[in-house]
């Protein structure tokens, strides 16, 4: 698979990569998975309600058992009734978490990284660095790529680019051990320097 890679002009030339990573089937249902999978174990249980022992109520029986024509009532705490326990609440150690085999994992992220390559998603750069912690300098670095909104993957990152890229809501800056499949699709486009290319060859083999 050829790859384009780019200068900090964005001036295009190619480049190889492995078809096992590159070149890959896209695989629709893995995928979906993979993204599901990712964001549930990323969700945290925040919600809590309370069942009928927990809500505020008199344990005094509503009115008498027989004679009313109502139905038989024991406690206003019945889930049944407004403001009653729920049956099935929602805790506070619930567990949201998807299991995803590894082998699911390298496949799935490879068929993301196949499918961005055929779209023409993915560039490659030499290196990608920023002499200073400063947004201005990353934008204008950004921008004279020719590149918007873009998900930036390197083989380290350093703290010139995690600070510089805080502020930037269409740029996204990551090593490449932090590459995700959330974040693979969500950007329009992808660019990796080639230490990031090595190390996803590598990672996702």
């Amino acid at each position: 698979m050829e790859l384009k890679l780019i200068d900090d002009k964005g001036a295009a030339g190619t480049m190889a990569a492995k078809d096992e990573i590159f070149g890959r089937d896209f695989n629709e249902a893995l995928v979906h998975q993979l993204v599901v999978a990712y964001a549930a174990n990323a969700r945290r249980a925040m919600s809590k309600q309370k069942d009928r022992g927990e809500v505020r109520h008199s344990t005094k029986k509503p009115w008498r058992q027989k004679g009313t024509g109502r139905a038989r009532a024991g406690m206003t705490s019945s889930p049944l009734w407004r403001g009653g326990g729920k049956i099935f609440p929602n805790t506070a150690q619930e567990n949201y978490a998807q299991k995803v085999n590894r082998k699911m994992y390298r496949a799935g992220m490879a068929s993301i990284l196949s499918q961005l390559a055929r779209e023409d998603r993915i560039r490659v750069v030499e290196e990608f660095k920023v002499p200073q912690p400063k947004t201005r300098l990353l934008a204008q670095k950004v921008r004279s790529m020719g590149l918007g909104e873009v998900l930036v993957i390197t083989d380290e990152l350093d703290s010139n680019l995690r600070l510089s890229s805080r502020n930037l809501p269409n740029v996204e800056v990551i090593a490449a051990r932090q590459a995700n499949p959330v974040a693979l699709v969500r950007y329009p486009t992808v660019l990796l320097t080639r230490g990031a290319l090595a190390r996803l060859e590598e990672m996702f083999k």
